[in-house]
């Protein structure tokens, strides 16, 4: 199976022609190929740049004559609340098609398969992937083509190259429903706090938000979008910023739960109060958001969904199927809670 959008690979040298290369017989460097232990270091490594060099394409160890039976997950971390609705929604579909799953993280913290892992990934007979990931280089992507490995990229953060499978979220409509829902509330000076800069979610949401804005006839700040980095320290330095302004704004969207606690933290140190104050919202409807106090009103993202549906579409491409298109999106929903309200001056009295 070759991945949609690529081509066909072409035969390339036989095993015989690899082995005489490296200098080993033939047994041996099929050993190598198929991941057996009981070769050399010295003499695996000359077979492995041999397999490079002459661009030898290992043949996959499933066969779709039969049916697949395991496949591999790769998440960002394995202790995430994040990465624990994916899995799950991985495990329910995995469930369902009959098949075993494999769960591993990116290794090194890098959130990137080292060379290593991808050997070990054709030496097990894994029969496709899944990845959770920040990115995979483009190195990465030439070997899993090579290597004929069906994938689907599960919310990629980056444009994944033409004719990659991915599964993601709306997040331009996300932004849209989270900003309306504040104009809906009486705010008018918006802020929002986007993670890293040149993602896709991030340019979506933002995009989303200032959709909003227009419609309403409202024009963006620049002063008012800030981006954070995606983790919680980086949001609240982002929230004193935005309460410094000479005009502050009266709500905030975050583009993900985990700012948006960040976004609590600063407003706590100056002594405001969520929402009386400032109203937040979030983006993900992660465990957390439930938690916090008070409950944050936030942008549903259907991560459970989107992993099953990812698995849904791998299943289909390991047995020869191309998929209608390359991207996926599920629908958000915004999920109204304690965090937001009318803005400071606008609420009724008692």
């Amino acid at each position: 199976m070759v991945r949609a959008g690529s081509a066909n690979v072409t035969a390339g040298p036989t095993l015989a022609v690899v082995a005489r290369e490296a200098g080993v017989s033939v047994p041996t460097a099929s050993k190598v190929v198929n991941g057996r232990e009981d070769v050399a270091p010295e003499t695996r490594r000359r077979v492995t740049e041999a397999l490079d060099r002459l661009g030898y394409v290992r043949r996959p160890r499933f066969d779709m004559a039969r049916t697949p039976s395991l496949v591999d997950l790769v998440v960002q971390s394995l202790e995430s609340t994040w990465s624990g609705a994916v899995l799950h929604g991985v495990e329910a579909a995995a469930y369902e098609a009959g098949l075993e799953v494999v769960v591993s993280a990116g290794p090194n913290g890098t959130g990137r398969p080292e060379r290593a892992w991808l050997d070990r990934l054709t030496a097990r007979g894994s029969s496709g992937v899944l990845f959770n990931l920040a990115e995979l280089s483009p190195a990465q992507y030439a070997w899993l083509d090579h290597h004929r490995i069906p994938y689907v990229l599960i919310d990629p953060a980056h444009e994944p190259p033409a004719g990659v499978v991915s599964v993601g979220a709306a997040n331009w409509q996300g932004g849209v429903n989270a900003t309306e829902h504040l104009l809906g509330l009486g705010h008018r000076r918006i802020a929002v706090i986007a993670g890293r800069r040149r993602t896709v979610w991030g340019g979506a949401r933002v995009a989303g938000y200032r959709s909003a804005l227009a419609s309403a006839g409202l024009r963006h700040r620049a002063e008012y979008v800030r981006h954070a980095g995606s983790d919680e320290a980086a949001a609240r330095r982002c929230t004193h910023e935005l309460l410094d302004l000479p005009e502050p704004p009266t709500a905030v969207f975050v583009c993900s739960d985990r700012m948006a606690l960040g976004v609590y933290g600063a407003l706590a140190e100056r002594g405001l109060r969520v929402p009386h104050d400032m109203s937040v919202v979030g983006f993900d409807d992660l465990p957390q958001a439930r938690w916090a106090t008070p409950a944050l009103t936030t942008v549903r993202q259907p991560l459970g969904e989107m992993a099953a549906t990812a698995l849904r579409l791998l299943v289909r491409m390991m047995h020869g199927e191309r998929p209608e298109g390359t991207r996926t999106e599920l629908s958000t929903r915004l999920v109204a809670r304690a965090s937001t309200a009318a803005p400071p001056g606008e609420r009724p009295t008692a």
